[in-house]
């Protein structure tokens, strides 16, 4: 708890695949991935987003909060195994698949 009060705990999502844009606008994160219509996540208190150009960063004092939300904005488009779209950690790799030949 100490480390959260002082640095802070965040997570970084990286958007995959030319057309997905995302906004962040004072606490409201607005994501377009494809669907037929924008997606729209509120910031709970405590917590930030920072946008730049493609990374997505979730900032905030309370570990489980910042991990819950990150997994939440991840779960709108999970990362595919052929083209690898979609939204992922910075940390992590994707196994891609073969295609058919």
């Amino acid at each position: 708890m100490i480390v959260g009060v002082t640095t802070g705990f965040e997570k970084q999502l990286e958007i995959v695949w030319t057309g997905f844009r995302a906004q962040v606008q004072h606490k409201t994160l607005t994501l377009q991935l494809g669907h037929s219509h924008p997606i729209t996540y509120e910031a709970p208190e405590g917590l930030e987003f920072e946008l730049n150009r493609t990374i997505i960063t979730v900032r905030g004092i309370d570990k489980e909060l910042v991990g819950q939300v990150a997994a939440n904005i991840r779960s709108v488009r999970k990362p595919e195994p052929y083209k690898g779209k979609g939204i992922k950690y910075t940390t992590e790799t994707i196994r891609r698949k073969e295609g058919k030949s």
